[in-house]
């Protein structure tokens, strides 16, 4: 069975919106504008991208990152990796080209049984409405989580506010860095 993580920028009042600066978000490019960068509060990105097998990703966050990323150097084992996008709506002649093989899954049954196939973690970037889904259905495993040191109020949020069970969560990482950012990473319990 393949470990699904979902990795994110998140505010500290929960918020993953435009981090990284996409148009249409009062705050976007929070990550960046309002904290210091420093090197090492970002060694989890790398150690992810060399661990992750797969991609996994929601139709909008595949929207933004389609004709962004495979342009972008840092993103070379990302770039070469297959790619899974959730949807309904995305038809096949709406992928892109450059940017390796892509499936779209319609169902989070099809999720699942990606899930049971063989190989090693799939990750998922953005997508927060992905993330409430698959969080419901209790398909995620682990969380990566760079946490920022600030409040940004309205915003596209990690975590659903589905009315649920409660889900445990163990912390197996943590670091804080002299910039305010935390790492913490959760494992999913079951």
């Amino acid at each position: 069975m393949r470990t699904l993580i979902s990795t994110a920028f998140i505010s500290l009042d929960g918020v993953v919106e435009s981090p990284g600066g996409e148009a249409g978000y009062r705050n976007a490019g929070w990550t960046f504008k309002d904290v210091d960068f420093l090197l090492d509060a970002y060694e989890i990105k790398g150690r992810e991208q060399l661990e992750s097998t797969a991609i996994l990703m929601g139709r909008i966050s595949y929207e933004v990152f389609s004709p962004v990323w495979p342009h972008m150097e840092e993103f070379t084992h990302y770039n070469a990796l297959p790619k899974y996008v959730v949807s309904t709506t995305l038809a096949e002649e709406d992928l892109v080209t450059n940017w390796g093989e892509t499936t779209i899954l319609r169902s989070l049954d099809e999720v699942a049984a990606l899930k049971q196939t063989e190989g090693g973690p799939i990750i998922v970037h953005g997508s927060a409405s992905l993330n409430h889904s698959l969080s419901d259905a209790g398909l995620i495993d682990r969380y990566h989580l760079l946490v920022f040191p600030l409040l940004l109020g309205a915003g596209k949020r990690l975590f659903s506010t589905t009315d649920k069970d409660t889900q445990k969560l163990k912390l197996i990482e943590h670091d804080v860095y002299a910039n305010g950012l935390q790492k913490q990473v959760f494992e999913a319990i079951h």
